[in-house]
């Protein structure tokens, strides 16, 4: 969609404005229109900016919190898993994870509890689990500790890319007659007899303001949740208790072939997961409490120390700092709650809010869940604004892109467009010697996408800088003259957005 065109569309009365273009604004804003209701979705940065570009690139229930007891949230996670699996066949596929035992006990713990796994998923299970013998594991991961080993279990959850799947909605919201609009921070709240009436944004690219008008407003924002409520009540207290999780990625030898890796137990309580990702390995993740929340958080040297000493318990090939490709962060928008002794014992958990106003508030979740998330706010702006009652539609919804048909990476993401991104310049020709990218998909990026910058492509459109952050750095020249042809764009813009990119890109590769 023409962000000309977009603008334009602003001075409309829309039935719902979704705040936030992460993962639970995309579900809501898709729910919204997929309901038949006039839905507006505004981002701050970039759809997925934040968190929902950052995660352990997993569908999955939650093997955690299943041994933690949660067995309603865990029924509901593998309910979405599967209907994902259904929805998006081009960007989620069911992944094996071996969890190595190392006591005689391990293998028959672990064992029932992934039955009971599989059962809670029921006929959306995507693989049923068993156990191993010591020579399966090592023929599952040959790079695996052998000292000890006795055996395994395997079983099967969902792998996805997290920022592609943040397009794709964004283009199924289009597709349904919605509108999205990145670079639009919202600067206010409007309000009518002490209700909340619609918002106030800037667009970025200009400075212009534009106060937009809608009978049910949704704040969606992730980790920001918090400054959004304060815009409507500046004395209301924080809701959140924001934690970060850090990712390390390695060169595939350190895990090959096509199996994960699960640790059931670290130090910290957590899990910890090797997965292979678009020819590398994302290993993670952290779950450090944050006093602030930030657009670009930074991994702390602990935090990398620990996942490389976990990792190598477990791997005969040990990893080093060295050996780092990237450095990813994520920030958990976790609801508060008395008597948690640590960040890993809040709530996975969505909670819905909604203020005197009638400003509805959902935060909470995880990917997994966006869909019952989005469905979710809907249900609740039903209820709050009296909009015509009808009934969601996304549990059988094709994502924009559906299709069965395998494809080779990098291409399969892009579904049925991807002949497409054939036809365009640059299809023969890669963006950089080490990134599987095509100079094609940066034009497609601007085109169809609403990728404005060169982080938009390198990030999300492309997951290059998570892939290979050096490779990524060199290959930015060549995206931002891509990009001043497709969007005719000024050089000193140009030049603004290439010095953005060598910042963030600091981020990925430094500790």
């Amino acid at each position: 969609m023409n962000r000309k065109n977009v603008l334009n569309r602003l001075n409309d009365t829309f039935d719902v404005i979704v705040i936030g273009g992460g993962a639970t604004g995309l579900g809501s804003a898709v729910d919204a229109a997929a309901r038949g209701y006039k839905t507006l979705l505004i981002e701050a940065h970039d759809f997925a900016k934040g968190t929902s570009s950052r995660s352990t690139k997993l569908v999955h229930g939650g093997v955690r919190y299943l041994a933690q007891g949660n067995v309603s949230l865990v029924r509901e996670a593998l309910h979405e898993r599967g209907l994902l699996s259904r929805n998006a066949p081009h960007l989620v596929r069911s992944l094996g994870f071996v969890i190595p035992a190392y006591d005689w006990w391990s293998r028959p713990f672990y064992g029932i509890g992934l039955k009971m796994y599989d059962l809670l998923a029921g006929r959306l299970n995507i693989g049923s689990s068993k156990v191993l013998s010591q020579q399966e594991v090592l023929d599952s991961i040959p790079t695996i500790q052998k000292k000890r080993l006795q055996g395994g279990i395997l079983y099967y959850d969902g792998q996805f890319d997290d920022a592609r799947l943040a397009i794709t909605l964004m283009r199924t919201l289009h597709d349904l007659g919605g509108v999205s609009l990145n670079y639009a921070p919202v600067v206010g709240l409007l309000k009518e007899k002490d209700r909340v009436s619609g918002v106030k944004l800037r667009d970025s690219e200009t400075g212009t303001e534009y106060e937009v008008r809608g009978k049910a407003i949704i704040n969606a924002t992730g980790v920001f949740v918090d400054a959004v409520r304060q815009m409507d009540e500046p004395a209301v207290k924080p809701m959140l208790s924001p934690s970060q999780g850090v990712h390390i990625v390695l060169d595939k030898e350190f895990l090959p072939g096509d199996r994960a890796l699960m640790i059931p137990r670290t130090d910290d309580g957590r899990v910890l997961f090797g997965v292979p990702w678009h020819g590398k390995v994302v290993v993670g993740t952290t779950d450090t409490a944050v006093p602030d929340v930030s657009l670009e958080p930074h991994a702390l040297p602990q935090e990398v120390e620990f996942i490389l000493k976990t990792a190598r318990r477990y791997l005969g090939k040990q990893p080093s700092e060295s050996d780092i490709r990237s450095i990813f962060v994520g920030l958990r928008p976790l609801v508060k709650a008395e008597g948690a002794s640590s960040t890993a014992a809040l709530s996975r958990d969505h909670t819905i809010r909604v203020s005197g106003s009638g400003l509805i508030t959902i935060t909470g979740g995880k990917w997994t869940t966006y869909r019952r998330m989005g469905q979710d706010a809907i249900d609740r702006a039903i209820e709050v604004t009296g909009l015509r009652d009808t009934p969601h539609r996304t549990e059988t919804l094709k994502l924009h892109g559906h299709t069965t048909e395998q494809m080779d990476e990098p291409l399969k993401v892009y579904g049925t467009d991807a002949s497409k991104v054939l036809t365009l310049d640059g299809a023969d020709r890669k963006l950089h010697p080490e990134l599987p990218y095509l100079e094609s998909e940066v034009r497609f990026a601007a085109r169809y996408e609403m990728a404005r910058t060169v982080e938009d492509v390198l990030s999300r459109r492309t997951r290059a800088i998570l892939l290979n952050a050096r490779a990524a750095t060199e290959a930015a020249p060549r995206v931002a003259e891509i990009l001043r042809e497709e969007l005719q764009a000024s050089e000193q813009t140009v030049s603004r957005q290439l010095e953005h990119f060598r910042t963030v890109t600091e981020q990925y590769q430094h500790i």
